[in-house]
């Protein structure tokens, strides 16, 4: 029996064998205290609960551990320390982890709710702007093909414009050609009755000469 005792001492003072910066656990087993020095007695410098972690400064071969807690530097039992976290801290830990997980996946949910509303928002707006871009084109097409109108109307008005000139040319020179020709018939008529008066006259006066010349 005490072969076995001193076999598990010396397993747990080679498990102990550690450097400094080596981090040690109390056991979940109970509260344990700290103690000023390798002795059982009244030099507990304060308990710590289990599950707390340590740092290891060293470990000796009657079974004691010196390690360290905030400023508090002291010896432990080795047997009630353990290299690995306890397993209700373990459970804390995944605990905490698992809140934070679930936490996170709540916060992604949202989060996707939100981009997927903002892409289908983006949706509608770019089919607003696919419509409104649509008729934005036909719109353009339609005041172009308006414009093109135009220009052939106005070309149409400015040849209509010239030809209403020319018109009034031809009208006018028509106008001046039927005056000249009035004034030519007038000048002709004027001509002929100072002809004929003047025929008339010498008539009226040879002929009664001529009359009075035979009655004699």
């Amino acid at each position: 029996m005490n072969k076995i005792k001193i076999l598990t001492i010396a397993l747990i003072i080679l498990a102990f064998k550690v450097s400094a910066e080596s981090y040690v656990y109390i056991t979940d087993q109970l509260d344990l205290p700290i103690r000023s020095d390798k002795e059982f007695g009244n030099n507990i410098i304060r308990l710590l609960p289990s599950g707390t972690e340590l740092s290891l400064l060293q470990s000796t071969e009657d079974g004691w551990a010196q390690v360290q807690f905030d400023d508090t530097i002291g010896w432990i039992k080795s047997f009630y320390l353990s290299p690995d976290p306890s397993a209700r801290e373990k459970l804390k830990k995944l605990t905490r982890t698992n809140n934070a997980n679930k936490l996170l996946i709540t916060k992604l949910n949202t989060e996707k709710e939100d981009l997927e509303k903002q892409l289908s928002s983006l949706k509608q707006e770019n089919t607003n702007l696919v419509v409104q871009s649509s008729k934005s084109q036909a719109e353009k097409e339609h005041i172009e093909q308006i414009y093109q109108d135009a220009l052939k109307l106005e070309h149409e008005n400015e040849k209509l414009i010239q030809e209403k000139l020319q018109l009034k040319a031809e009208l006018q020179l028509a106008e001046n050609n039927t005056q000249i020709q009035k004034d030519t018939s007038s000048r002709n008529w004027f001509i002929v009755g100072a002809i004929v008066l003047f025929f008339g006259m010498m008539i009226g006066f040879i002929v009664p000469g001529l009359l009075n010349r035979k009655r004699f």
